[in-house]
């Protein structure tokens, strides 16, 4: 007579390895979940600063004597924004940033035409666009924070 009896361990060992297993697949879920959570942070943090870096690179670029101008432009629509321009030498043009319908716009245009903000280029999406020039300081403030800028050939 042959018999057969079952032994418990492996029935033991196969529900460690599901165990295990279980695990592991928990922690590449949780894990997954966190690396996309962590990088659409970090995205929206660059977002957050492509807008003041972009200004502060122009403004930079533009950085010549009696170069950087802070003023006040209506747009077609009849309401007033500010405007900085940043004349590009002699020529009689400037590049010229204002806000337009909830959109930070950049413009090159002659220093003395009228803005046209469908002509011009979306920087970035703000509510918010303020330009303080104060001697050699330039401050710009966007609905993402702001950024003071030191005027250097001033």
């Amino acid at each position: 007579m042959n018999t057969s009896r079952s032994s418990p361990l492996g029935l033991y060992v196969i529900g460690i390895a599901a165990l295990f297993l279980a695990g592991f697949l928990m922690l590449v879920i949780f894990g997954a979940q966190t690396y996309r959570n962590t990088v659409s942070v970090q995205n929206g943090n660059n977002e957050t600063r492509a807008t003041l870096s972009y200004i502060s690179a122009t403004v930079r670029a533009y950085d010549t004597t009696g170069a950087v101008e802070v003023t006040e432009a209506k747009l077609a629509d009849g309401t007033a924004t500010q405007v900085l321009a940043l004349a590009d030498g002699n020529t009689g043009y400037a590049v010229r940033i204002y806000t337009s319908g909830g959109n930070l716009m950049e413009e090159y245009a002659r220093t003395d035409a009228a803005l046209t903000p469908s002509a011009s280029n979306v920087i970035g999406a703000t509510q918010t666009f303020e330009a303080i020039r104060e001697g050699d300081i330039l401050r710009v403030r966007t609905d993402e924070g702001s950024v003071l800028l030191h005027l250097r050939a001033e």
